[in-house]
């Protein structure tokens, strides 16, 4: 399920073998995710904070894990379950519309 909120690091740790994409709003979290088992972390800063969505496309516009296809599972993963929001197409005005601002 997508959501709004937003993180301002994110990347990927490991642990018991399954690589996932860690969001957070500290680098910090790196202490806590060795602290509990995770191995491989790697947490980068985004530019700005940015939604779930965001942070997907941002990480693939950088080359995030090019090369591991562990890290490249994750990212497809996590583009999976949390889609870009599409926004909705302007409607076109009438042609009853029109003519009535025309006149």
């Amino acid at each position: 399920m997508a959501t709004d909120k937003k993180y301002s690091v994110a990347g990927v740790s490991t642990l018991a073998g399954k690589t996932k994409i860690r969001f957070a709003n500290d680098t910090m979290r790196i202490k806590i995710l060795a602290k509990n088992g995770h191995t491989d972390v790697e947490l980068v800063e985004l530019p700005s904070e940015m939604t779930k969505a965001e942070i997907v496309q941002h990480l693939k516009s950088i080359g995030f894990g090019a090369g591991n296809a562990a890290v490249e599972a994750a990212i497809a993963y996590t583009e999976k379950k949390n889609p870009a929001a599409v926004k909705a197409p302007a409607k076109k005005a009438s042609a009853k519309a029109a003519d009535a601002v025309a006149v």
